[in-house]
């Protein structure tokens, strides 16, 4: 979940990636669309100056506020798969059978 850092209320206009910068402030850029290349460098949109803390993910909402979300690093371990003993059980019994076969001779 995410948790309301700022409350700016910026209009989001079409064609812009809107993020929050070094700073603290909320900037955008020209969104590179349909093989063009976007423009270098971007505009600061409203000077808030919010103070990051390491291991949170910083932007800006559909509410045009700032927010933040818990970073998820490394995932989540997984369990290791049992190893199916059927295989296993065939295999010992073909070996009986044999056994069995060579006393019969």
């Amino acid at each position: 979940m995410a948790q309301k850092v700022a409350k700016v209320g910026i209009d989001k206009e079409p064609g812009y990636l809107y993020f929050v910068d070094k700073n603290g402030d909320i900037s955008r850029a020209v969104m590179a669309r349909g093989g063009k290349k976007a423009r270098k460098g971007s505009k600061k949109v409203a000077k808030v100056g919010v103070k990051k803390e390491a291991g949170y993910l910083y932007f800006v909402d559909k509410h045009g506020d700032i927010s933040r979300a818990v970073m998820a690093r490394g995932g989540k371990k997984r369990k290791k798969k049992a190893k199916k003993k059927v295989a296993k059980k065939k295999a010992v019994k073909k070996k009986a059978k044999k056994a069995a076969k060579k006393k019969r001779r």
